[in-house]
Formats: structure tokens, sequence, C-alpha cells
């Protein structure tokens, strides 16, 4: 995984092993630094940053793809964990972003992401974002958050 961008408790990366590839609109991951099993186990200064974090994350995404050629049409949020279990482990909370493109063909927009075992190869032909990708998105995660609604003083 790539880091595209960090804060005080959160990685955003570009998954490596897409759910939806990137040319039906890509997928990014937020993580917190510190392991933890769900969102509520948060502090409430940790689910502030989170909330604003998904956000500027989600509207940047969604830009940089468009910049990059795709017709986004969403962006879908999800926090899962359910695989964990397959392997007898504890889920570690993370976030998966999504890309929805008008045009995507395995990952139709119109429908929600499927999301098979990896073992049946669904995801095998699946392409990650690419560098450009990933520096566009850095590039506009620092747009948004300069922006007026993303400014400390309307999170505290």
């Amino acid at each position: 995984m790539a880091t595209i961008f960090e804060t005080k408790s959160f990685v955003v990366e570009a998954f490596d092993k897409p759910h939806v590839s990137r040319e039906e609109g890509g997928h990014i991951k937020i993580f917190p630094k510190q392991k933890i099993s769900n969102r509520t186990e948060m502090s409430p200064a940790m689910a502030i940053e989170f909330i604003r974090l998904t956000m500027i994350v989600g509207k940047a995404f969604e830009q940089a793809m468009k910049n990059r050629g795709l017709e986004i049409m969403r962006i879908n949020y999800h926090d899962m964990g359910n695989w964990a279990y397959k392997s007898g482990k504890q889920p570690v909370f993370h976030l998966h972003i999504y890309g929805r493109a008008k045009n995507a063909v395995h990952q139709p927009f119109r429908e929600a992401v499927y999301l098979p075992d990896r073992s049946t190869g669904f995801y095998d032909a699946f392409k990650p974002l690419n560098e450009t990708d990933i520096a566009e998105i850095r590039k506009q995660i620092n747009i948004v958050a300069a922006e007026e609604k993303y400014q400390d003083k309307n999170w505290l």
C-alpha cells in the first residue's frame, strides 16, 4: 500500500489489492495509527478528526479521479472488518473509500460494491491507483483541507 496522506491519528493509503479497479473509480483506505477494532473505541477528538478526514479525502478523491479522466458518479464509504474473523483474527478498524465510475462494468455504480472472498479470483485483474493518481489525490487533499469549512476553528 502506498501512503497518500497522514494526520495525527490516521493514515490514508492506496490499496494495492483493490475491491474497485482504478479504471472503475479506485479504492483507498483510512487506518487509525492506533489499532482499534471499531469506531466506538475512538476518543471524541479522534472521532472528529476521522469524520473531517473522511470528508476531505472523499471530496479530494472524487475530484482527483475526475481530473484523471474518470466520470465519477459517487463516492462510497465502508467500514467493515468481517474478513478478519475468517483467519481467527480480531478486526482492525479501517474505512474503505470507493470511487464509483459511470462506465464501470465489474463494480457498477448503481449497485452496491460486490465483495466476494478473495479466493474467488473476482479481483485478480483489478488495477490499483497509480503514482499519478496518488499525486493528484494528495494535491486535491491539500486544496480541500484549505477550504474554510475544514479549518480547525469550525471543528473544535
